[in-house]
């Protein structure tokens, strides 16, 4: 079974940054497109960053320039590096496989970005 854990979340003000953590066990994320997603209640969850095997990487508009993510095979552990965040951003952070979530979904860490 494969458990996702992310972590890294916070309460930060407006132009702040944050970096996020997701780390897997019981797969070899290296050999997957993995993205993260996030969500507000009532909204569905959107996706907000998306990396490839290669390394190749690709966001919505809504964040490109300000999102990174990058990925460490060796633990097996997948970021996202948040700059320049905006309230807008609030929400609750997942990781899972992209383009759709074939894992169980962790818990997600709470991102709040305060004017």
């Amino acid at each position: 079974q494969v458990q996702l854990v992310e972590s890294g979340g916070g309460l930060v003000q407006s132009g702040g940054s944050l970096r996020l953590s997701c780390a897997a066990s019981g797969s070899n994320l290296a050999i997957y497109k993995m993205a993260w997603y996030r969500q507000t209640p009532g909204n569905q969850r959107g996706l907000v960053a998306v990396i490839i095997s290669s390394g190749n990487t690709n966001y919505p508009d809504s964040v490109k320039g300000r999102f990174t993510i990058s990925r460490d095979n060796a633990k097996n552990t997948v970021y996202l590096q948040m700059n320049s965040l905006k309230p807008e951003d609030t929400s609750v952070y997942y990781c899972n496989t992209y383009p759709t979530g074939i894992w169980p979904w962790g818990q997600g860490t709470q991102v709040t970005v305060s004017s």
